[in-house]
């Protein structure tokens, strides 16, 4: 390690700086470069072996960086993504692009969710002489976490990177996690036809073929709670949404087209694809019962639910460096992407989710240090 990098505050101050929205309205998306060339500089100065990893179809955009400390198999990996999502800058107490501290906290977008991640993973590093590790240590920057998991799912495709263990620095109060629930969220699209209200016969109302979509989709929530749950979770059984619909344009027409969004959580061992197929044997034949074209579709791919079992290795370590048992949550990661790499996978990380994706989002000053530590630990044990 032969140049400096700039101390922790600096990094957050200009990875804070520095916008990276992702978002599924073009309008708000951004370009996650320049937060990655920060990274690339910063890690290639440290000694880090650098790889930017253009997303295909975002070239000149989007892209994850694979910085890679040491040589030969095993490893760690410490894994962050570099996006936010969008905020409101009016309803913020102070500049969310702006690093501002008050009250034992740094607030601006991204600090806890999760910009400072990467600043701490680079201060804990800086510890250490690679060319005394024996496995590598490898940070890890990918891109669209918060719309679209592109990134996650472009590391996949490419099989890197490959390690013995990979912890994912979302803020959970540095409290390991274990499991979290999968997500989809997903469309029916009717089309009917319309007509004068005075005689049903001249259309095919799409709200009463949505009248029997929504019956559909209850029962199958009835169903599925009944036949799945999971202790570990708060919310023990898998959740169906209905979240917004759309259809009609006047009380004195027939509806000639409806539009339903939802979301399904579904808990560890449950397929996304399995999901799928099941809701559309149960919608599609509502089709030729209301007269109408019906088309049931994912907003995006979807998060598959993720699991490292109890007795593994890493979980095991991390319960007793932070004495806290390992959780699980509600909300999905990049977990599950990574661990089909074949890492023994974790969550863990500074801040809080309640401060993620809130106006004044925040990482509390207490949380710094006991990261740093944390992580300087990690390395020692999977590096040297």
């Amino acid at each position: 390690m032969t140049r400096q990098t700039p101390a922790t505050l600096t990094m957050l101050q200009e990875l804070i700086a520095s916008p990276s929205v992702s978002s599924t309205a073009e309008v708000l998306d951004q370009s996650n470069l320049e937060v990655i060339n920060r990274l690339h500089g910063w890690l290639s100065d440290l000694g880090f072996e650098c790889e930017v990893m253009m997303l295909p179809g975002e070239e000149g955009r989007k892209a994850n960086l694979i910085a890679t400390l040491g040589q030969g198999p095993g490893g760690l990996v410490l894994s962050g993504h570099t996006d936010t999502v969008p905020c409101n800058p009016e309803l913020w107490q102070s500049d969310p692009f702006t690093l501002t501290e008050r009250d034992n906290r740094f607030y601006g977008l991204g600090t806890c969710d999760m910009k400072g991640f990467f600043a701490l993973a680079i201060e804990a590093a800086r510890s250490f002489d690679a060319t005394q590790f024996k496995q590598p240590l490898i940070i890890l920057a990918t891109a669209d976490e918060e719309s679209s998991m592109s990134g996650a799912r472009a590391l996949v495709e490419a099989g890197r990177p490959l390690a013995r263990a990979a912890v994912i620095g979302e803020p959970t109060s540095l409290r390991p996690i274990r499991m979290h629930k999968g997500i989809m969220m997903e469309a029916v699209r009717i089309e009917g036809r319309s007509g004068h209200s005075s005689d049903p016969a001249l259309g095919h109302n799409a709200l009463d073929a949505m009248h029997g979509v929504l019956s559909e989709l209850i029962g199958l929530r009835k169903e599925l709670a009944q036949q799945y749950h999971n202790s570990d979770f708060s919310v023990s059984i898998p959740t169906l949404n209905l979240g917004c619909i759309h259809g009609g344009d006047n009380p004195n027409r027939i509806c000639g087209r409806c539009e339903l969004e939802f979301d399904l959580r579904p808990l560890p061992g449950m397929s996304l694809d399995g999901l799928r197929n099941m809701i559309s044997e149960r919608l599609h034949p509502l089709g030729a019962k209301y007269g109408v074209e019906l088309k049931s579709y994912p907003l995006f791919l979807g998060v598959p639910p993720f699991e490292t079992a109890k007795d593994s290795e890493l979980v095991q370590m991390v319960e007793k460096l932070t004495g806290h048992s390992a959780q699980a949550v509600a909300f999905a990661t990049e977990a599950p992407f990574l661990q089909a790499l074949g890492m023994d996978t974790i969550v863990m990380g500074p801040g809080s989710i309640e401060q993620a994706h809130q106006p004044d989002e925040f990482l509390a000053l207490d949380q710094i240090q006991p990261t740093i530590e944390l992580l300087k630990t990690l390395i020692g044990r999977y590096c040297l």
